[in-house]
């Protein structure tokens, strides 16, 4: 059995978001969020209520215990892209994107 949860419309870039997500991948629940706790990055603040999010619906929704889940999957998809400018020299115009995420992560029980 698996439970999981999604991060929609993150803005943050996928690039990113896949650096914290590799730290996580496999680990227990209390490992995980011990890591998130202590990564620097702008995306393990959302990845660790996103966690939250995961364990709290696979306890209520599925009757899973929580001292046995493992991050199972977690991966970061593009999402639309924001596209802004950025005046240059000569009436010009450069493009600015900025990048959105749908981050999913999935808990699963040990066997």
């Amino acid at each position: 059995m698996e439970a999981r949860a999604e991060l929609r419309f993150a803005r943050i870039s996928p690039r990113k978001a896949k650096i914290v997500c590799d730290l996580i991948r496999g680990k227990e629940i209390g490992a995980a969020a011990g890591i998130l706790a202590h990564t620097p990055k702008a995306a393990s603040e959302l990845l660790s209520k996103l966690l939250d999010s995961a364990v709290a619906n696979a306890e209520n929704n599925h009757d899973m215990d929580a001292s046995s889940l493992y991050v199972s999957q977690v991966y970061a998809a593009p999402g639309p892209i924001l596209k802004r400018g950025m005046p240059r020299a000569r009436g010009r115009m450069d493009r600015i994107n900025k990048r959105t995420s749908h981050i999913t992560l999935v808990v699963k029980e040990k066997e």
